[in-house]
């Protein structure tokens, strides 16, 4: 399978869970509207959310996919099921650990990390302790599921690993639809939610290990020892438990300064939904599948395969990205409207988060680029480079959100969030150039030019029918607007890759490759 084929496989699964993410935050929009129940909902799942992404998959896989990958090339899939076993007894250990310190002391957790505002309103605060005890389990299953995944990406297995997210979003649309029909208070709604969120955690985990059982690559358990390969690995998670603790220290911080603000945190939640649709689909996509494909070039001596990967990712992350920053924030009114605009969301609510969502669109890019860099560090078992992107991202985000906060409300610190990334991807780049690591072909370079233009066109024809047609894609029934934001979308579609087909700026004949495939019918798995 080609590269954008991979990238379509995993990006293709990946759609499909923020779809389903689009109807549970509908849902969750009409039953909890930005109320307290919202709030202390998202505050809590934030908190396991946090480690899971440090603990799991920012350090632990950044550091696991490299040498695992190493271990295949080099000793083939005993060698690396030996280093999995030693691995995941670690890893057991240090999560039972974590999880009973964290139930114990989760109160002083809430008053002190995760929403402290909320001592204000003891409801609040208690609702969202208990929340964050229910569904703090699922930082465990969680992280057995990234190393799972790591072990599947690093086989060239994609899709099964990319699907298991969609379980998370089956899990809490079927709950809400039974807290619907059985009419229940928010609260209640609230710890229904808790509860699905940990169910979706082991169901995403049995998923995975009957994927690995499939392949024939099934998993003991050892004691858990100190090895010399688990010490590599610990030494080279640090730096990179660090990198992302940084960045989700950024993401925490924000919070603790919208928890001032009655509904902000449910307000930043939903325009990040929307955001982290391209996001999620691309730069995920991208991520997932560069780091281990790249790691098993560098390790096999193949530079110009590296090169090739490295290039192709930044050609279609931009290609995906760009247009859809644009999309974001010249129609977000209309967007949010159509998709979270009915029940206790109302068309305050609506403004508001509109532009959070256009500030948060402009950073889109540089976070999609910082996906395509930092596997190229990982792979060549770099950590401290991106170590020091983060820590400039930290200092800017927080800088500016305690100076755009007091002025902008909740949009300054979406403001802050996009400056923050940009910063860190430029540097993160600059590194790259300097070191020799990646430079962009030339063939690349024009590609890129090509796709900011496109784009721009296609922003002056959304700017046109946003500014002439407020009454249809905003104030109209919804059927009526529905089909205007559609028609909109596809007419700008058409633009942008009539014009990106037709000057080069998109390989026509990789797409029309990618097209024919999936007419063939769809590789389950992403094999190669």
């Amino acid at each position: 399978m080609s590269l954008i084929g991979k990238f379509a496989s995993v990006g293709g699964a990946t759609m499909a869970s923020r779809v389903l993410g689009f109807v549970r935050e509908a849902m969750i929009a009409a039953f909890l509207g930005a109320g307290p129940v919202a709030d202390a909902f998202y505050a809590a799942f934030r908190f396991p959310n946090l480690f899971r992404r440090l603990f799991a998959e920012g350090a632990f896989n950044a550091a696991f996919v490299p040498l695992f990958a190493k271990e295949i090339e080099g000793g083939g899939q005993a060698a690396a099921r030996k280093f999995a076993e030693q691995v995941l007894s670690v890893l057991l250990l240090s999560l039972f650990v974590l999880s009973a310190l964290a139930m114990v002391f989760m109160p002083f957790l809430v008053g002190t990390v995760i929403a402290p505002k909320f001592a204000s309103d003891p409801e609040k605060f208690d609702l969202t302790v208990l929340l964050a005890r229910i569904m703090f389990p699922y930082l465990a299953a969680m992280s057995l599921v990234a190393m799972l995944a790591g072990i599947l990406n690093s086989l060239r297995r994609y899709f099964l690993a990319a699907l298991a997210p969609v379980l998370l979003n089956v899990v809490l649309v079927s709950g809400l639809t039974a807290s619907g029909y059985l009419d229940l208070s928010a609260p209640d709604i609230g710890k229904v939610l808790g509860w699905s969120v940990t169910l979706s955690g082991v169901l995403q985990l049995g998923l995975l290990v009957w994927a690995l059982r499939r392949e024939n690559f099934s998993i003991g358990f050892v004691r858990p020892r100190l090895t010399p390969a688990v010490r590599r690995l610990l030494w080279l998670a640090l730096p990179a438990a660090v990198t992302g603790g940084i960045t989700q220290i950024n993401l925490l911080v924000g919070q603790i300064i919208a928890s001032a603000q009655d509904g902000a945190i449910a307000i930043i939640n939903y325009a990040d939904r929307l955001n982290q649709l391209p996001l999620g689909v691309i730069g995920i996509a991208i991520g997932v599948v560069l780091l281990p494909e790249l790691s098993r070039a560098l390790r096999a001596g193949n530079t110009k395969e590296a090169l090739h990967l490295q290039n192709r990712s930044l050609e279609f992350g931009m290609a995906i990205t760009v247009p859809a920053a644009v999309g974001l924030a010249l129609l977000p009114e209309p967007i949010i409207a159509l998709v979270f605009e009915r029940g206790a969301f109302t068309r305050e609510t609506t403004l508001v988060t509109s532009e959070v969502l256009a500030a948060f669109s402009i950073g889109l890019p540089a976070f999609v680029l910082m996906k395509i860099f930092t596997p190229v560090f990982y792979a060549r078992e770099d950590m401290r480079t991106p170590l020091w992107a983060s820590s400039i991202s930290v200092v800017v985000n927080i800088a500016g959100s305690l100076l755009l906060f007091p002025r902008l409300g909740v949009m300054g610190l979406a403001i802050a969030t996009s400056l923050a990334g940009w910063l860190s991807a430029l540097y993160l780049g600059q590194q790259l150039v300097t070191r020799d690591l990646f430079r962009p072909a030339a063939l690349t370079i024009r590609r890129i030019l090509l796709i900011v233009t496109g784009a721009a066109l296609m922003g002056v024809l959304l700017w046109w029918a946003d500014a002439s047609f407020p009454h249809l894609l905003l104030d109209a029934s919804l059927p009526v607007r529905l089909a205007s934001v559609l028609v909109t979308v596809l007419a700008s579609a058409v633009v942008y890759f009539g014009f990106a087909f037709l000057t080069g700026a998109l390989d026509r004949r990789e797409f029309a490759r990618l097209f024919k495939r999936r007419k063939k019918g769809p590789d389950p798995d992403g094999r190669a």
